[in-house]
């Protein structure tokens, strides 16, 4: 009886994490690219908020 329950949770968590792992990861690119130009006091602190997303979702 709890099955749909248990199912609907599994689908909004997975998609949650998910999100979060392509939010973080274009994070770190876009950090990336600020980091390489003229914009890196920008870059790091993005590109190490994105990682430590993306490691979050992960794991």
């Amino acid at each position: 009886m709890t099955l749909p329950f248990r199912l609907v949770v599994w689908v909004v968590e997975t998609l949650g994490r998910l999100s979060g792992l392509v939010f973080g990861f274009v994070l770190m690119v876009v950090g990336v690219a600020l980091w390489a130009g003229p914009l890196s006091l920008i870059g790091i602190p993005l590109f190490i908020v994105g990682l430590v997303l993306t490691l979050r979702s992960v794991g």
